[in-house]
C-alpha cells in the first residue's frame, strides 16, 4: 500500500528548499542565542509558540522555541495552526501517513490520531492541508530537533477557545506528548501601535490572563494562543515569553510590520 505523503507546498516561498540552506540559518541564529544567553535553561516545555512567516523573516523567533523542544524528549508533537486558505467548520485533521520536509519525512502519529477521533468531531478539509502554511513552516524545526517524532497536523477554523483547548487537554495525556501552536500576531500597523498592540498578546501569554487577550491582541492564531493558556491553567504549567521583534527590526522598514512571538508553557 502506498503511503499518501503531504507535500511541501511551500517550499522555496517561506523557508529555503534545501537542508543545507536551513541548517546555516540555524546555524547563524544559534550563535546570536548563545551570544545573547537567550537558551532558556531551565525550561523543559510541554507546548510552545512559534510564529509562521518567511524564516527571513520570523525563523530566528521560531527558533528559539524550537530549539529547546528536545529538551523535553516528545516522542509526538500536535502542530496546531489557524487555515489562511480554506474555510473551515470546526477542526481539520491531516490525514497523511506523513510530510514532506527538506530533512526528510516526517512520520504521522496514527496512534495518536486514532485516539483523538474517537473522542472529537475533526473534519477532513482536504485542501486546506495542502497549501497551509502556519503548520508547514513548523516541519522543517521539528524534524531537525527532533527527527525521531511523529506529529499529528491539527488545522483550525471556526471553533472555540474552549473546544480546541479540551482537545489539547486530552492530547496532553497520551504518553511523550508536546504542542507547538503556530501563530503570528499584529498585521501592518506602523511599528510603535504594532508594539502597542502585541503587548497585549505578549501580557496574556506571561500572565495567562484571558482577559488580556481578548482586550486587543490581534494574533492571527489567537484562538490557539487562547486555548494553550487554557489547558496552561488546567495543568497549572507556567509561561514564558521567549522572542518578540517585528517584520521592521529584521528589514529596518517599519511603516507596516507583523509582529512575532515565541513563548513556553512548562512545568
Amino acid at each position: 500500500m502506498e503511503l499518501i505523503i503531504r507535500k511541501a507546498g511551500n517550499r522555496g516561498k517561506f523557508y529555503p528548499v534545501t537542508a543545507a540552506e536551513i541548517e546555516k540559518m540555524i546555524g547563524r541564529w544559534n550563535k546570536i542565542i548563545v551570544q545573547y544567553d537567550l537558551e532558556y535553561k531551565h525550561i523543559v516545555p510541554e507546548a510552545i509558540i512559534s510564529p509562521h512567516a518567511g524564516y527571513i523573516y520570523s525563523g530566528f523567533t521560531a527558533n528559539v522555541a524550537h530549539r529547546i523542544m528536545p529538551r523535553k524528549k516528545p516522542e509526538r508533537i500536535l502542530v496546531v495552526g489557524p487555515s489562511h486558505h480554506v474555510y473551515i467548520d470546526g477542526m481539520s485533521m491531516g490525514d497523511f501517513d506523513g510530510y514532506e520536509t527538506p530533512f526528510g519525512i516526517l512520520e504521522a502519529d496514527k496512534e495518536g490520531m486514532a485516539i483523538l477521533q474517537e473522542k472529537f468531531p475533526f473534519v477532513f478539509a482536504e485542501r486546506a492541508h495542502f497549501l497551509e502554511h502556519s503548520t508547514e513552516t513548523q516541519f522543517p524545526f521539528i524534524k531537525y530537533y527532533n527527527p525521531g517524532v511523529k506529529i499529528i497536523e491539527l488545522i483550525y477554523g471556526n471553533v472555540s477557545y474552549d473546544d480546541l483547548s479540551s482537545v489539547l487537554d486530552y492530547y496532553k495525556q497520551l504518553p511523550g506528548s508536546a504542542i507547538v501552536i503556530s501563530s503570528d500576531l499584529s498585521h501592518f500597523y506602523p511599528q510603535e501601535q504594532a508594539n502597542r498592540l502585541d503587548n497585549y498578546c505578549l501580557e496574556a501569554v506571561k500572565t495567562k490572563d484571558m482577559f488580556m487577550l481578548d482586550r486587543a491582541c490581534e494574533a492571527c492564531g489567537k484562538t490557539g494562543i487562547g486555548a494553550i493558556i487554557e489547558t496552561a491553567l488546567k495543568f497549572n504549567w507556567r509561561s514564558e515569553v521567549l522572542d518578540y521583534r517585528t517584520s521592521g527590526d529584521i528589514t529596518g522598514e517599519y511603516s507596516s510590520v507583523v509582529g512575532y512571538m515565541s513563548a513556553a508553557f512548562y512545568k
